[in-house]
């Protein structure tokens, strides 16, 4: 394999070319009109652009990309995660087109793409599942029988699903048929499927998600787990391996069922495998991303291992070059995810330009970003600006790096979810290991953060200026009731 297309943008697409230019690989970005001046652009050895900022006309038309791969003899295709990264048919595709996909079997993600199919495939492996429908249900008297077995709270999901959509929370038997109704709208709307399934809520629910990573040689390994339990909207803001409750034995028996799930798909690559562990520490199969994830840096802190890397030598028809027995966890590790989003406004995504970008640095220090200063984030896409990670020696020393390195990030133009971090990592429910899914919940309110938003809109002010002043440019007089006014604001400076 001598030159590789990355089909994604931003931070994932810049880390995967990182990784391919070590092992001597050559490497084509594909790109939409709107990040025609991105790092990963300028980073490839070759770059085409593939059509207008929407994802339908750029970053989604397989045909297109594969055409690029013809014209400048690729010979492989690393998805990264969203857009095509877990597109059977694309797969396919690429397949037939005589080019290497970096990632599973269209047949693999057939099986674990749908949450029933998913469900279906553990079963037989006798993975333990949450109590609930077999099937998908449209019958709404079946619903209602269901419902009363499985017992209240339950979750309303969509088969298709992810992110939190089409998935509706059912607290009472007269809720049924309109949440039902609800969660097969979303469902329609967000993924042309309007299959829906019954499952059990479970009571203080904690996000466990195993890492897997099998050769096509029948190799099948588990890099252990991450806990992703900080969420809103059913989204990772806060990530961290290993998890602070999981015991050694624990671990093996949840890493034992990841590796059944992969093997009962036929898996081949870098995949994950997610659990919910419920307040007694009964773990349950949710599903299989047939992918590389977003939190993988912390799985690589911990072990050493590039997941890239790995992925690529899998795709070569390479052996895994260790087993199980060789894998030992190596300290603690952190990621938050920085994006374009105001916390103390529901986490609405935020636009604007970069006016001040200062990376933090030092030992244990990571970021995976796809930003400079001066660009601006666009609207048509995730509004995620970096993942920021850290090492320690243990989880106090991670969380002591985590909250040095926020401080010593510098964003000026946006809001952020770094104060929200900051928040978190601070508080007793976290330090203790003593949360859940429901933190924002429990925890946070918007108020929290809007004191010090006040108390640092003159300081944007002055920053904001001075970095029109760096630029060459006359500095006009800036008050804090114009900054105010701005939809610049600071999102961390201190």
């Amino acid at each position: 394999m001598k030159k590789i297309l990355v089909a994604n943008r931003g931070e994932i697409a810049l880390r995967v070319m990182r990784s391919a230019r070590e092992m001597g690989i050559k490497t084509v970005a594909v790109f939409s009109e709107a990040d025609r001046n991105a790092p990963f652009v300028k980073y490839a050895d070759e770059a085409v652009c593939i059509g207008p900022p929407p994802s339908a006309q750029s970053y989604l038309k397989g045909d297109t990309i594969l055409e690029v791969c013809k014209q400048l003899g690729v010979d492989g295709i690393h998805p990264g995660y969203g857009f095509l990264s877990e597109n059977a048919e694309f797969a396919r595709k690429v397949k037939k087109a005589g080019i290497t996909f970096i990632g599973p079997s269209a047949e693999s993600m057939d099986m674990m793409g749908d949450k029933l199919s998913a469900k279906a495939t553990a079963k037989k492996y006798k993975v333990p599942m949450i109590p609930g429908s077999d099937g998908a249900i449209s019958d709404m008297k079946e619903a209602v029988k269901i419902a009363k077995e499985t017992g209240f709270p339950l979750l309303i999901k969509a088969s298709a699903g992810g992110g939190g959509k089409g998935m509706r929370l059912v607290e009472k038997e007269s809720e049924i048929e309109e949440q039902m109704k609800l969660a097969v709208s979303e469902a329609i709307s967000a993924f042309g499927n309007g299959a829906v399934f019954i499952e059990k809520y479970a009571s203080g629910p904690r996000h466990i998600e195993i890492q897997i990573l099998a050769d096509n040689h029948g190799n099948c390994v588990y890099l252990f787990e991450r806990e992703c339990s900080i969420q809103r909207r059913h989204q990772k803001v806060v990530e961290e391996a290993p998890s602070s409750v999981l015991t050694p034995e624990l671990r093996e028996k949840m890493g034992k069922c990841a590796v059944d799930v992969a093997k009962a798909c036929n898996y081949s690559g870098a995949g994950t495998v997610e659990f919910l562990l419920d307040d007694q520490m009964n773990f349950y199969f949710l599903e299989m991303n047939t992918r590389l994830q977003v939190e993988h840096p912390v799985t690589e802190m911990i072990t050493g291992l590039d997941l890239v890397k790995e992925q690529i030598k899998v795709a070569r028809n390479e052996k895994l070059s260790f087993a199980q027995e060789d894998l030992k966890i190596k300290g603690h590790s952190l990621e938050v995810r920085v994006c374009a989003e105001d916390p103390a406004n529901n986490f609405l995504p935020d636009i604007g330009k970069l006016l001040v970008y200062r990376k933090p640095a030092g030992p244990g220090v990571r970021v995976d970003d796809g930003f400079e200063e001066g660009m601006d984030i666009p609207i048509f896409y995730d509004p995620m600006i970096a993942k920021l990670v850290v090492h320690g020696k243990d989880r106090k020393d991670a969380i002591d790096k985590m909250l040095r390195a926020i401080a010593d990030y510098k964003i000026i133009g946006v809001e952020t979810t770094l104060d929200f971090c900051t928040f978190v990592l601070k508080h007793e429910a976290f330090t203790s290991g003593k949360f859940d899914t429901g933190f924002i919940g429990k925890y946070f309110k918007p108020e929290m953060l809007n004191a010090l938003s006040g108390e640092m809109d003159e300081i944007a002010a002055l920053a904001g200026a001075l970095a029109f002043n760096n630029s060459g440019k006359t500095v006009a007089k800036t008050s804090t009731e114009a900054v105010k006014k701005s939809k610049w604001k600071s999102s961390r400076l201190n």
